[in-house]
């Protein structure tokens, strides 16, 4: 049985509500949930700490307008990397770099595709010459910055119970 198929085999009709919910609005406390699906906000929190310990729920995040708070610039760099078997070594370098947000080891032309988040070009220079194209491994890297920002959502499929 696969990993996915073993974990989907834990998850009931309540867990996929509890999903469904917090994909909506992800700031809803236990209580409002609770009140949503008739259980206790302490059954609504076990169950939210099942799904992480699962590794379905990673993580709770905020999404913010980084340019309002004076960094202008959101960029994707594509990474050629030198050897592909190197990926994991220069991701490692890359979690180091708070300017590094996302990193995506991929198929195609990259190795890795990476957002990052900088103030303005010269941070971009600066981070581009002096941080990520200086990490060994990292034949050349690609360019392309966001000139606008359409459509941030979360994915939401069609959860449905096994």
């Amino acid at each position: 049985m696969s990993t996915s198929k073993a974990v989907l085999n834990k998850l009931d009709n309540t867990d996929f509500h509890i999903i469904n919910l917090l994909v909506n609005r992800g700031d809803l406390t236990y209580k409002v949930i609770a009140e949503e699906i008739y259980l206790t906000p302490a059954a609504v929190h076990a169950r939210v700490r099942k799904l992480e310990e699962l590794g379905i729920i990673r993580g709770h995040y905020l999404h913010i307008d980084y340019r309002m708070l004076g960094y202008g610039i959101v960029a994707f760099l594509g990474i050629f990397l030198a050897d592909g078997v190197e990926h994991k070594e220069v991701v490692s370098h890359l979690e180091d770099i708070p300017e590094v947000v996302e990193v995506h080891y991929t198929t195609g032309n990259y190795g890795l595709f990476i957002k990052i988040i900088c103030k303005d070009t010269l941070d971009l220079y600066s981070l581009l010459h002096d941080k990520i194209q200086k990490i060994k491994g990292i034949q050349r890297t690609e360019t392309l910055i966001s000139l606008q920002e359409n459509i941030v959502r979360p994915f939401k499929p069609n959860y449905a119970p096994v």
